[in-house]
């Protein structure tokens, strides 16, 4: 088993295993719902065992992992992303597991980044984000879902792609400039 999954489940296990975890086939089927239709059936789920530690569920055959949702959230929400962007997303856990948060966990990854230490993809890589109120384990329909995008672009500026790097839910734009976490976000507009 990864080491990082490891010690992201030493931060939720105390919270989480007080929370009722649902089976790995409800948390896979909700996991994957983040993800492309096409691409649901072939990705790697991670989630949580009944101690609330974070464990893989489900072994992928394409390049997607799927994060389920956390038990202990009061709001459901799932990720899914390229698998080139595990290191990166397994170091964020690690980092928040050792109580590191906010632009400090940005800034360490970053940096980590541009030393060489860690791994993170050049082109761009794909992360699906899907939130809502609740999720219905029985119709599997998430209560008020809200599906939005961020594109890694590690380095981009606004003069590389084009984009304000102003908020918007009305056209991408790009956050964190310049540096390695920057990426394009397309968040639609909320109904």
């Amino acid at each position: 088993m990864n080491k990082t999954i490891i010690l992201w489940a030493g931060l939720v296990a105390s919270t989480a295993a007080a929370a009722e975890v649902p089976s790995p086939e409800v948390q896979i089927a909700a996991a994957v719902l983040a993800a492309p239709a096409e691409l649901r059936e072939g990705a790697a789920v991670l989630g949580y065992n009944p101690q609330g530690e974070l464990v893989r569920l489900r072994e992928g055959k394409n390049e997607l992992i799927c994060l389920a949702n956390n038990p202990n959230n009061a709001r459901f929400s799932v990720a899914c992303y390229h698998r080139d962007l595990e290191p990166y997303m397994a170091r964020g856990r690690e980092l928040l597991a050792q109580k590191v948060t906010g632009q400090k966990r940005n800034d360490i990854r970053w940096k980590e980044v541009a030393d060489g230490k860690l791994a993170m993809p050049r082109e761009p890589r794909t992360l699906y984000v899907l939130t809502g109120t609740g999720f219905d384990a029985t119709s599997g329909k998430v209560t008020d879902p809200y599906l939005r995008w961020v594109i890694y672009t590690p380095f981009a500026t606004p003069e590389s792609t084009g984009l304000s790097t102003k908020p918007s839910d009305s056209a991408p734009w790009l956050m964190s400039p310049g540096t390695a976490g920057a990426h394009i976000m397309i968040s639609p507009p909320k109904k």
